[in-house]
């Protein structure tokens, strides 16, 4: 068979992409990123957002399209003998020998209106094995968690991941309000990629993020903390957001402009993109105030305020 993939909304690595193209691989298949002047038999497309555009209906030269991923349906899974094969990293030539993508847990307790992770796949339970993932000398871990620190599961993992000497991000980030001492200690002994990430998408975890820092700093983390932050409120989110300026260089707001989950078509607030392009850049962050930030000609964010 020829099986063609596509990535309709993001150039960030896919996982079930790789896992798909794998699968077909082993079963003596011929795969390629999508070409629109060949014919496959088969064409895999995912979509993460459910705001982006599908263009399904333009594939002409495929005998099937199978359309997957939380833009399209947050009910569809792989079939299990996919979901558990090691990814196809050939398809992305960016991701080093010593990096690997994938899960230890999935699913959330949480339900945040912003997230679509619970209402996808449940309350969080146990997926794979850190040993599963880490292969072939890929120790350096991206690895995707929605809420690890809420499993007892998750927490051995991260045992096995200090004992193991391997390298990771959580990238979807931790909840600070999670960390115990405990937890705070073990969380000091890994080694980290760059930095550890936390979820700061209220006022209340501005202080549940500062006694989780002081607790791992305690334990002799040095490094970076970066913060997710959701905008919803312009007041709000502007004071969430401005005041880890007066800490550190080492909190790093990332701002998300908020999407209603239940929307597909949604107009994201002018004050949201420019504040995000702002905080986004580090740089920029720390030596301009967002008032006197010009995102366009003529304009000052200093109307904002007014």
């Amino acid at each position: 068979m020829d099986i063609g993939l596509i990535p309709v909304d993001s150039n960030y690595p896919n996982l079930a992409l790789m896992k798909i193209s794998a699968w077909h691989k082993n079963n003596g298949d011929r795969v390629e990123w999508y070409n629109p002047f060949d014919h496959y038999d088969k064409v895999y497309m995912a979509k993460v957002f459910s705001f982006t555009e599908d263009y399904s209906q333009y594939i002409t030269n495929a005998e099937c399209v199978e359309k997957g991923g939380t833009g399209y349906d947050i009910k569809k899974v792989l079939p299990k003998e996919i979901d558990m094969i090691q990814p196809d990293y050939d398809l992305y030539p960016q991701v080093d020998k010593k990096t690997a993508y994938g899960f230890l847990t999935r699913g959330c307790p949480n339900k945040c209106k912003w997230c679509i992770v619970p209402k996808k796949e449940g309350k969080i339970k146990p997926y794979m094995d850190v040993e599963e993932i880490a292969i072939n000398g890929r120790n350096n871990l991206i690895l995707m968690d929605n809420n690890i620190l809420s499993s007892d599961y998750g927490i051995e993992q991260i045992e096995k991941i200090v004992r193991l000497g391997l390298k990771v991000d959580f990238n979807q980030g931790l909840d600070a309000r999670l960390v115990t001492d405990d937890i705070a200690r073990l969380l000091a002994r890994v080694k980290w990629i760059n930095r550890i990430r936390f979820g700061c998408d209220t006022q209340q975890q501005i202080v549940e993020v500062e006694r989780a820092a002081k607790l791992i700093d305690k334990y002799g983390y040095k490094g970076e903390y970066f913060l997710y932050c959701i905008l919803i409120n312009f007041e709000e989110s502007f004071n969430r957001v401005n005041y880890w300026k007066t800490k550190s260089r080492r909190f790093i707001p990332h701002c998300q402009p908020y999407r209603d989950i239940n929307k597909r078509h949604q107009i994201i607030p002018q004050w949201q993109k420019d504040m995000a392009r702002w905080a986004d850049k580090k740089e920029l962050y720390l030596t301009c105030d967002f008032k006197d930030f010009s995102p366009r000609k003529g304009f000052k964010c200093e109307e904002y305020f007014q």
